[in-house]
């Protein structure tokens, strides 16, 4: 299994909510599962960032081709020049 970590700052809300849409089709075409989309949080360290989304997929492999896919880099389009994002996939223990 694999984690899907990103931590977002949305800077233009219309234009993240069509990325979100198409997002959400790419993440489960690819067997991702939500875990935590959005919701309360507290920052410990780091960069603050109020929408924190954490995916599970079934492999590193499987995340990263979600990524790279077709539908997703579209998901994309939309969310570069309307956030400031970070994301990481890391493989569970």
């Amino acid at each position: 299994m694999a984690l899907w970590i990103a931590n977002v700052h949305v800077t233009d809300e219309a234009a993240y909510k069509k990325y979100a849409a198409i997002a959400t089709e790419a993440i489960a075409e690819h067997g991702g599962v939500f875990l935590a989309r959005g919701g309360h949080h507290v920052q410990l360290e780091g960069r603050d960032r109020a929408r924190n989304v954490v995916a599970r997929f079934p492999t590193v492999e499987a995340a990263v081709a979600c990524y790279n896919s077709p539908r997703y880099q579209e998901a994309l389009s939309h969310a570069k020049g309307a956030s400031e994002r970070d994301l990481v996939v890391v493989e569970e223990v």
